[in-house]
């Protein structure tokens, strides 16, 4: 092969050995520059399934998560809204609570409006009480109603800010960069092919 051909190919080998670690070194440094904020539930919230209780989640952000570092999500877990900002994925889902709870309080309020007209009706003759009149009778299958609709209102109000929270953590760059860390090369040089040609040599360490 002419001198100036091995020259060429041997330059091009260097730039290209030069360059990659620069590529890798910057998508790393990309990634670093991310949220790193870590999101873990109070040890009974995680436990919380479908029809869970309609109570406010606690989280912590800390390392250790002893009881004192756990904090309060909110009613509409509006104190989760700021870690999740610019996750698509997870404000979605605390969207979807958030509207869950919403029509959980509209829920209650129905029942509460039903059970009150029911019992005002009760009282409203002096001379004697009564129970089974149309507006009573009204009263009774509203409240029904809105107890069988918290059944469905309320079977998967819990998942959504769970779900929020997983996809909060699994967006860090810990775990976007993960098949990253297992594709950098752990070493990078130059060795020869048995006809003298320069070739750019790649290391892995396999785990």
């Amino acid at each position: 092969m002419p001198l100036l051909m091995k020259s060429a190919i041997f330059g091009s080998a260097r730039r290209f050995a030069f360059v990659l670690p620069f590529v890798f070194g910057s998508l790393a440094a990309h990634a670093q520059q991310a949220p790193t904020t870590i999101i873990r539930l109070s040890p009974e919230d995680r436990e919380r399934g479908l029809n869970g209780v309609q109570k406010n989640f606690f989280f912590t952000t800390g390392l250790q998560g002893k009881p004192s570092d756990y904090q309060s999500a909110g009613f509409f877990g509006q104190k989760l809204r700021p870690y999740l900002a610019g996750n698509e994925e997870a404000l979605d889902n605390l969207n979807r609570y958030r509207r869950q709870k919403w029509l959980f309080l509209a829920e209650r309020l129905t029942f509460v409006s039903a059970v009150g007209l029911y019992s005002q009706q009760v009282l409203a003759k002096t001379e004697y009480q009564q129970y089974h009149n149309n507006t009573q009778k009204v009263a009774v299958g509203v409240a029904a109603a809105s107890l069988l609709s918290n059944i469905f209102i309320s079977r998967h109000t819990n998942e959504h800010i769970q779900r929020a929270i997983e996809a909060h953590n699994a967006g860090l760059p810990a775990a976007r960069t993960g098949m990253l860390q297992q594709l950098r090369p752990s070493a990078l040089g130059l060795s020869a092919s048995q006809t003298g040609q320069p070739l750019l040599a790649l290391r892995w360490n396999l785990r």
